[in-house]
């Protein structure tokens, strides 16, 4: 029972609530943390680490749910594969079985935050918001890219396989030297990628306030850089 008792600690969702524009940073260091999370995983173990990240809407209380607009209620999901492998076929990609994963830590949900795929065009020659690198959208996990993963994961995970909650499309994939790259191996690497956030007001995206937030993660050493206004 004990045994039982901790593994449910360990999956139960944790929830973090943006209270206000200035605390789309709180939300951002919480997304920071998934990612180092993962890449410490697959260093340790020496294997694949996936983060996922799926946005519903924060108007029904209910989680998951398929609402529109599915905008305001951020997910994310840290999952690693169990015997070390990338699990998938790199010339046949498909939804990878979730018995060949295992879940890493909790199921987070942060609520009153957007994923935001950027449109402005920073000049990449400072480290503040307006002159961080700029990202091709192509690696960018926003409200408009990338393209939806050919290798998607469910939550839960495990053997049996459990009925599924969510399916993530958009990921961050971690090999075991700690290399991140969009989705899986079909996507090159790169020097950078990024993850945007702007903070909602229910469904409704603030335009207005400049609390907007780049995360960047380097494709090689994977450091993680917040950039904001």
């Amino acid at each position: 029972m004990g045994i039982i008792a901790i593994l449910m600690v360990l999956v139960a969702p944790a929830f973090t609530t943006i209270k206000s524009g200035t605390d789309v940073t709180s939300a951002a260091y919480t997304i920071k943390g998934a990612l180092d999370t993962a890449r410490t995983y697959a260093k340790a173990n020496n294997t694949y680490t996936w983060v996922g990240f799926y946005e519903e809407n924060v108007s029904n209380p209910s989680s998951p749910n398929s609402d529109t607009p599915a905008i305001g209620r951020l997910v994310m999901s840290i999952v690693a594969s169990k015997d070390g492998t990338s699990v998938y076929d790199p010339n046949s990609l498909a939804t990878i079985a979730p018995t060949k994963l295992i879940q890493v830590g909790k199921l987070t949900k942060i609520e009153n935050v957007h994923l935001w795929t950027h449109t402005d065009a920073p000049s990449g020659i400072g480290s503040t918001l307006d002159t961080r690198p700029n990202v091709a959208s192509t690696y960018c996990i926003g409200n408009s890219s990338p393209s939806n993963s050919a290798t998607p994961f469910q939550y839960p995970v495990g053997n049996p396989a459990p009925a599924q909650q969510y399916t993530f499309v958009k990921a961050v994939q971690f090999s075991p030297g700690g290399e991140a790259r969009i989705n899986n191996n079909s996507n090159p690497l790169q020097r950078t990628a990024e993850i945007g956030v702007r903070a909602t007001h229910g469904t409704t995206v603030d335009m207005v306030s400049p609390n907007l937030v780049a995360i960047q993660l380097g494709g090689v050493a994977a450091d993680v850089i917040i950039y904001r206004k």
